[in-house]
């Protein structure tokens, strides 16, 4: 679908920004609260680094869960904003569980629950993105969003540690912290209700089997290296943990945090400009190959200085991976995009949790063996990428 009204290359769709303000504002709700998820379930809690992977796992699975279902009804309906608008508002109800509940039961059940709205909403939303974006300035388009949504997971954490250098590390400013939290979720639900649709083609006729069968061949092809890098890309809760080992306090961690979106808003915009004028499937591969660095890193890192650096690092490598994968794809894919960022998405996250799961259970007997099978599975999938080339032939990237 064309982009409404016209859009010149180098533009940004006023919509973008829009959209970009609603992400802001849920990032840094939710980015307030994973700051400090990880330290604060495994000391505060008191549950163990295998039942962090564990829960780590499910809540990447449940994100994945609804991932082609939501795609599916997006393109079929060709309604972008109502499923997006749901998954939202229902990210938003999850939250209200930490204001009930801090033990280890209620902090799993809402990281697993909360990650279902994320799940149902990505889909519509990304395909609402490339509707108003023209493919020379998509990877620009996909930056600029990335970059406004990262910004809000800037601000969480430096709202997270405010408070926590104010009141004191205790489970009364944890509360404070989780119901401070609630007020910028609500509000970016009220602000996306405001912001005029997009619809795509419908499709009223296909079912999810046929939908599946007409998503080009480039795209099937993607899948199989985005599903060998998936193995290895475990939470980054995992180098939290690394970053408290080496002798980070928890309120230290969270400007670690900060410093990681940090790099990623300045990084997402530039790196979107990149990819338009290198092509987009150069940028993919930079990025496993920067993920695979920073493991290497990892395995060897033991000073404060060096975790800086990996955490900056690290936000280069999430603004490659998450919003120029998802401009690839609408490249790869003109059609039916909510329904393939709704398939990559699931194939991803259902393979998120054996990832997850292997990271807790290595990190257990030692921490560097986690970094290692991950710096390996980076590497399997530049090989894959290079091997399968997915690449759409009228696309240019």
């Amino acid at each position: 679908m064309a982009p409404t009204p016209p859009e010149r290359k180098g533009r940004i769709h006023p919509d973008v920004l829009k959209l970009g303000l609603v992400s802001f504002l849920t990032d840094l709700s939710s980015e307030m609260i994973f700051s400090v998820f990880a330290v604060f379930f495994t000391t505060v809690a008191g549950a163990s680094s295998a039942l962090l992977g564990l829960i780590e796992g499910l809540a990447d699975f449940s994100a994945s869960s609804l991932n082609y279902l939501s795609g599916w009804l997006s393109d079929r309906s060709g309604q972008r904003k109502w499923f997006a608008t749901a998954g939202y508002g229902f990210s938003t109800l999850a939250k209200l569980i930490l204001l009930v509940s801090s033990s280890i039961v209620g902090l799993g059940i809402f990281r697993v629950i909360e990650r279902l709205g994320k799940g149902f909403r990505g889909p519509p939303r990304d395909a609402w993105l490339s509707s108003i974006a023209v493919k020379e300035s998509r990877g620009y388009t996909f930056g600029v969003h990335k970059a406004l949504d990262k910004a809000g997971a800037v601000l969480g954490p430096l709202v997270a540690y405010g408070l926590l250098s104010w009141l004191g590390e205790s489970a009364s400013t944890y509360r404070t912290l989780f119901l401070v939290a609630f007020v910028p979720a609500v509000l970016s639900v009220l602000v996306l209700t405001r912001i005029p649709d997009q619809p795509g083609a419908v499709h009223p006729r296909e079912s999810v089997r046929a939908s599946w069968q007409q998503l080009s061949p480039g795209f099937k092809r993607f899948l199989l290296p985005a599903g060998v890098f998936a193995l290895g890309y475990f939470s980054l809760g995992f180098i939290l943990l690394k970053a408290h080992a080496v002798g980070f306090s928890v309120t230290d961690i969270v400007l670690l945090y900060a410093l990681f979106n940090t790099t990623c808003v300045v990084a997402a915009p530039l790196i979107g400009k990149l990819g338009d004028k290198v092509g987009r499937s150069r940028i993919v591969m930079l990025g496993y190959l920067v993920y695979a660095a920073i493991n290497l890193w990892l395995i060897m890192a033991n000073s404060r200085w060096e975790i800086i650096t990996v955490f900056a690092v690290y936000g280069l490598f999430y603004a490659i991976d998450e919003s120029q994968s998802k401009a690839f794809i609408a490249d790869l894919e003109p059609d039916r995009r909510a329904t393939a960022m709704g398939v990559f998405n699931f194939v991803t996250g259902v393979l998120y949790l054996p990832a997850s799961l292997l990271a807790g259970a290595l990190w257990t007997y030692a921490p560097g063996l986690a970094f290692s099978v991950s710096l390996v599975l980076s590497l399997g999938a530049v090989v894959a990428f290079w091997a399968l080339r997915p690449v759409r032939s009228d696309s240019g990237h």
